[in-house]
């Protein structure tokens, strides 16, 4: 029989539902729905077992990490990455430290992957109740630090997607410290998906050690991807270079300070604001921002969208919304910047 996501499937759509209703206390039946129906096409489709099996890992997984980080979607979260070689000594060990549990006094959580060297420092600096560790099975390297051994917020992964998924889906900044092979690709990653808009706008923040690690980094950068156009110079606004760590902290609390989030409805971006705006800074924006308006639009005041009532908790913030050029998420993120100076 040939499934289908419409109401088609006649006894199988009658099997589906008696199936929803017997189980109880189903969140959101209609995409619940969705998934069933997947996993039988799936199964229809699919007869080599080595992709059954990690389409099966890759859904208990993302099951698993739902669970464990939904109490506490109120709670602000930064996921730090940083080298698993970090040695306690190291004056980036003692600056994770102290940059994480500042963090922490503020209200903030802590997410990394759970490991010795920068990941031990950020839990270790959080305290372990204000920490998560999304960590990955390996051969060698990747065990759970002390800090978060056995702790309700470990998650261990097999797949690195899933697990990079965590990293940045949950987070609301992310700070990098000076690393190897995998911090480097954790960045890179970060960079890639705010550039392209495939993750909410969020700080990102690269601390630097005294011997330029990040300067070094972005040297390359300009003389070998600027100049030769395979970035644009807005793509700077992405990230924030600092040896501070109060300054990093800055960054992140700076981020909020006006913005609180956004959202795409149908052709229009809709920007959350922690206050509103006056007539005269929305016309600064304008004059100062016309790149990221498209077709003559103008910014406007607006309240909820029906498309937001799934987000209740937010009815009450004001927005404003506007026509968005696609092609300008680098510059969005100096938009955001230049709304938390009002």
């Amino acid at each position: 029989m040939e499934l289908s996501f419409s109401h088609t499937n006649e006894e199988i759509d009658q099997l589906i539902d008696r199936l929803l209703e017997r189980a109880g206390d189903v969140c959101h039946p209609q995409i619940v729905r969705e998934m069933i129906l997947s996993s039988l096409k799936i199964g229809q489709e699919v007869d080599y077992l080595a992709d059954l099996k990690l389409i099966n890992r890759t859904l208990r997984e993302m099951r698993f990490t739902a669970r464990v980080f939904g109490p506490y979607r109120g709670r602000k979260k930064v996921t730090i990455f940083g080298s698993a070689r970090t040695e306690p000594a190291d004056e980036m060990y003692q600056k994770c430290l102290s940059f994480s549990r500042d963090l922490a006094e503020r209200g903030y959580m802590i997410i990394t992957g759970g490991g010795p060297g920068i990941m031990q420092a950020g839990n270790e600096g959080a305290g372990s109740e204000n920490s998560f560790a999304v960590n990955i099975r390996l051969p060698f390297e990747q065990k759970p630090n002390p800090i978060m051994y056995r702790n309700p917020r470990l998650i261990t992964y097999k797949y690195f997607f899933n697990r990079k998924v965590a990293f940045v889906k949950e987070a609301d900044a992310i700070a990098v410290f000076p690393g190897g092979f995998g911090t480097l690709d954790e960045a890179m990653e970060v960079f890639t998906l705010i550039q392209t808009g495939k993750t909410s706008p969020k700080p990102l923040v690269l601390i630097d050690d005294q011997d330029g690690y990040w300067e070094q980094f972005f040297q390359f950068v300009k003389e070998s991807l600027l100049v030769k156009g395979f970035i644009s110079g807005e793509d700077f606004s992405i990230f924030t270079v600092t040896r501070d760590e109060k300054e990093a902290i800055e960054a992140i609390e700076s981020f909020y300070r006006t913005y609180h989030s956004l959202r795409f409805i149908e052709n229009r971006l809709v920007i959350r604001l922690n206050k509103p705006l006056k007539p005269e800074e929305i016309s600064i924006l304008e004059e100062e921002f016309p790149e990221l308006i498209t077709n003559g639009d103008r910014i406007q005041c607006c309240g909820q969208q029906p498309e937001e009532a799934d987000e209740p908790d937010l009815a009450l913030l004001p927005r404003i919304s506007l026509r968005f050029d696609h092609h300008h998420y680098g510059l969005l993120i100096a938009f955001i910047h230049r709304i938390n100076t009002f």
